[in-house]
């Protein structure tokens, strides 16, 4: 099997079970319905893991081109092989996320909640303020490749790397991920909200593109700084790329202040602003 091949079945793993776990809980008629939280990010902890498991061996199981990005910018992945890497993981996440519709069909034509359909696919903030909403995608995404280099540095009991890194994700979600869903992948969001907007999913809203941007630059910053704060930190290598990517997550971090100002302004002198609100999902 090609890695290419692998890390398509990998982020389809992934999808399945992670975008599937979403489904369950929001989704009406489901057994597992209102199972809340908790349920989600230990559904996609072990998902990380089982891709893992299924891929590893063959392409190293980035799964996420945030991950796949970052370990380039530290120089521990060869550029060359980043194109094919992201669109292997992208191709599988929609096929996952079809998967993932087709499994519950059903439930769908039973939810009329538009904003909980969507969130079986992609990611949208409890909150809705740009600043705050991409400092989080970017910092969960630090955090998850950050540990991924750390989990790395140590010895484990044979097979037994794959769940810690899948706690690691579960860690990142209980402890951040409320406030955006923590998509801390591109590829996991861009992929199924492409299956969101194009598939004739019963009773379907938007597919939120004016937000869809967050959860792809937030991670390929947030997990380019990991990647690099590491080399730099533990590693003694500290690289131009390093004062670049930090001056870049800088310059994009001031323009979404910049931005919801702007759009604060535009409202009404005396009118008090409420930012749209939305369950905090994977």
């Amino acid at each position: 099997m090609s890695p290419f091949i692998g890390e398509l079945l990998g982020t389809m793993i992934l999808i399945i079970f992670g975008g599937g776990v979403v489904a369950g809980v929001v989704l009406k008629k489901s057994k597992s319905e209102g199972s809340g939280w908790i349920v989600i990010t230990i559904a996609w902890g072990l998902g990380v893991a089982m891709a893992i498991y299924a891929v590893g061996q063959i392409s190293d199981a980035h799964i996420n081109p945030a991950v796949t990005v970052g370990l380039a910018m530290a120089g521990d992945f060869p550029w060359a092989s980043v194109p094919g890497y992201i669109a292997a993981q992208v191709i599988g996440a929609f096929i996952g996320g079809t998967l993932v519709w087709l499994h519950y069909y059903p439930h769908f034509k039973e939810t009329e909640d538009q904003g909980a359909k969507l969130a079986v696919f992609a990611t949208d903030p409890a909150i809705r303020f740009r600043p705050s909403n991409f400092f989080g995608e970017a910092l969960g995404t630090f955090m998850l490749v950050f540990g991924i280099l750390a989990i790395g540095a140590n010895d484990f009991t044979e097979g037994l790397n794959p769940l810690i890194v899948g706690a690691l994700i579960i860690v990142i979600g209980l402890s951040l991920g409320g406030t955006t869903g923590y998509a801390i992948n591109p590829a996991r969001d861009f992929g199924p909200r492409l299956v969101h907007f194009f598939m004739p999913i019963a009773g379907k809203g938007k597919s939120d593109w004016g937000y869809a941007w967050v959860p792809i630059v937030g991670p390929l910053l947030g997990g380019s700084l990991g990647a690099l704060s590491y080399n730099s930190w533990f590693n003694g290598i500290t690289t131009p790329a390093y004062f670049i990517v930090l001056a870049v997550f800088l310059a994009v971090q001031l323009t979404t202040i910049m931005m919801e100002r702007k759009s604060t302004k535009q409202d009404r002198p005396g009118r008090n602003i409420v930012h749209e609100k939305a369950t905090p999902k994977m």
